[in-house]
């Protein structure tokens, strides 16, 4: 069993994000490349974000602190702490409104069909 602080790593990953000339800072909670489950925490100062990228499959965003938007060529979704956003299966982005944390959680399939 392994347990994890998700309000203490928030807090060092925020920290790092402010300093950060990107103004985001990530770390993996769970999960990498031999796993189907992975979990990222990722820390955004105000105002920065993760350009428009292609979707990593099934995933979803809980969002720990701040304000967050998730755009999609069709739409766009503000979430704030507590709120949990299903991320399109289209390419899309992420952009802060505020200093944010944020838990990326990302279903993968694994093995020699990939």
């Amino acid at each position: 069993m392994n347990k994890v602080s998700l309000t203490a790593l928030a807090r060092e990953q925020l920290e790092t994000a402010r300093a950060a000339s990107s103004g985001r800072s990530s770390h993996t909670v769970y999960g990498g490349h031999e796993h189907s489950l992975r979990q990222t925490l990722i820390a955004l100062k105000a105002g920065s974000a993760l350009d428009d990228h292609e979707s990593p499959g099934e995933a979803t965003l809980y969002v720990l602190q701040g304000r967050v938007r998730v755009t999609d060529a069709d739409a766009g979704w503000e979430g704030s702490p507590g709120d949990h956003i299903v991320i399109p299966l289209s390419r899309h982005g992420l952009q802060a409104l505020e200093d944010s944390v944020v838990l990326l959680t990302v279903v993968k399939r694994v093995g020699p069909h990939v």
